[in-house]
């Protein structure tokens, strides 16, 4: 097989060994009947794990150098598509076309776009399942924060908001080639089929844009004070509460009554 150059460009960290490779699968809870978006196939470890497993396979792979070395690691497959192109500039009513209805996501994310590939399929996707994705154990861990913590805000509101979250194991940084310089965990989210609302997005960033202050000041950049006071004393909440006190259901419950205040 050719010798893999590594690009720092594409944050390429390539997993090999076969135990983690099943287990990533076995978290995903992927069958038989199950079709499958991999975003990254790499060097086609998890991606050849992952063929053996599901009914059908879509991987994106930005770096075409690697084109040769997958065609020659997944030739077996007859349950496999790789495409060689950039998924965060195709759309995704585009990417969902490759598949016959419902579909589940398995990605090793490269740590520089997590945030906007997560984004991407949550607030875009019509047909998404779940997602079984790798990322930074720093990111995992806001993912599932709690209120009251230093890591609870922006990314675990809107994650919560459109999926249950759980971290489903730590990978350590030596499992990978090249090694990266912090620990990942793989993060499952099962999506709640909640549709995208950008103004609830913009409502949750105003919410936490100064985490000092209270809600009551961050939100007056979009109601009125009066207002503001208002739909809190509705809710049992004290005039000083930060953002970072509310649970995601009284984040959701806020928004529906400021909306309809």
């Amino acid at each position: 097989m050719e010798k893999i150059k590594f690009k720092k460009k594409y944050g390429q960290n390539f997993l090999s060994d076969t135990n983690l490779l099943k287990a990533i699968v076995a978290d995903s809870s992927i069958t038989n009947q199950d079709e499958v978006l991999e975003i990254g196939a790499g060097a086609g470890a998890l991606t050849s794990c992952l063929a053996n497993s599901c009914k059908k396979l879509v991987s994106f792979e930005i770096d075409k150098s690697l084109e040769n070395i997958l065609q020659e690691k997944l030739k077996e497959f007859n349950n496999v598509k790789l495409i060689f192109a950039d998924i965060m500039e195709i759309q995704t009513k585009d990417i969902e076309k490759y598949f016959n209805g419902k579909y589940k996501i398995v990605a090793n994310l490269p740590y520089y776009i997590t945030s906007p590939i997560i984004f991407k399929f949550l607030e875009e996707s019509k047909n998404l399942i779940s997602m079984t994705i790798m990322v930074q154990k720093e990111v995992g861990e806001k993912m599932i924060a709690k209120p009251h913590s230093q890591n609870y805000g922006i990314l675990t509101v809107m994650v919560n908001h459109y999926a249950k979250v759980k971290i489903a194991r730590i990978v350590k940084k030596q499992m990978f080639t090249p090694p990266p310089k912090v620990d990942s965990c793989i993060v499952n989210l099962q999506l709640k089929n909640v549709l995208y609302d950008e103004n609830f997005k913009r409502f949750v960033q105003t919410a936490f844009s100064m985490r000092r202050k209270t809600l009551l000041n961050n939100l007056s950049k979009l109601y009125l004070k009066t207002k503001i006071e208002s739909v809190l004393v509705q809710n049992s909440l004290n005039l000083n509460v930060r953002a970072e006190e509310l649970t995601i259901e009284q984040f959701e419950k806020l928004y529906q009554d400021f909306r309809q205040n």
